[in-house]
């Protein structure tokens, strides 16, 4: 299983992982690691890959799995009788860790600098544009300049391709968004959804910010991509606190 681990300096007690697509058994479109059973996939096969990563990742418990939405409802990460509706989950202490999946949006998870909490949140332009991340370090409850965040693999500017009324809704949250955005020989708008995350988390007060630079859509080897593929996998993007 390749596991891409997030460079950042976060306390030591706090672990992290990003799936890619290798190391499990799905096959066709959703080879082979996918870890969404929301997309069609054979839900024996999600439920092995789904046990091959908690035994890699040594969890002593299933991840919290969420029902994504792309909306902006914030859970704490423990055990569901079913998956809630929701786009982030927090942690105060070891368990369950919090997970979120993707396959072009943005995951973006957070730490404390003291090692004490973590979240991870589902950051699509949907999610975004609604304030996903500030409902997360509302949610995690400590001073902005006391949070790390680090962004994961999602889709690049260079083919995310929106319309009039996405741009709208950035520029209506912050006019410095546009520089987010390039127009097209269609007419229409690229969208940098790390660059909107950026100015999102430095407008919420942070300042220590990492990770970006993936390519969901080019990296076909490594990355599901959604807008790429239509019928594809899901990565998960991971933090948890460890005993």
């Amino acid at each position: 299983m390749k596991l891409i681990v997030p460079d950042w300096p976060a306390p030591a007690r706090v672990r992290a992982a990003v799936t890619t697509r290798d190391g499990g058994v799905s096959t066709g479109p959703y080879a082979t690691l996918n870890l969404g059973a929301h997309v069609g996939d054979d839900p024996s096969a999600v439920a092995e890959n789904r046990r091959r990563l908690q035994a890699t990742l040594r969890l002593a418990a299933d991840p919290a799995w969420l029902n994504q939405v792309h909306g902006t409802n914030v859970v704490e990460a423990r055990r569901y009788d079913e998956p809630p509706m929701a786009d982030a989950s927090i942690a105060r202490a070891p368990g369950p860790a919090c997970v979120v999946l993707t396959a072009d949006c943005l995951p973006v998870i957070f730490c404390d600098e003291e090692g004490t909490k973590v979240a991870a949140a589902h950051a699509g332009w949907r999610g975004l544009a609604g304030g996903v991340l500030g409902a997360t370090i509302v949610a995690l409850d400590c001073s902005p300049r006391s949070l790390l965040a680090w962004l994961g693999p999602a889709i690049e500017q260079q083919v995310f391709e929106v319309g009039d009324e996405v741009r709208a809704q950035f520029l209506a949250r912050d006019p410095a968004n546009a520089s987010a955005f390039v127009r097209n020989d269609r007419n229409r708008w690229l969208a940098d959804l790390c660059a909107l995350a950026r100015m999102e988390l430095a407008r919420l007060g942070l300042t220590r910010i990492y990770g970006g630079g993936f390519n969901c859509y080019a990296d076909a080897e490594r990355f599901f991509s959604y807008r790429r593929d239509a019928r594809t996998g899901r990565m998960a993007t991971l933090v948890w606190l460890a005993r």
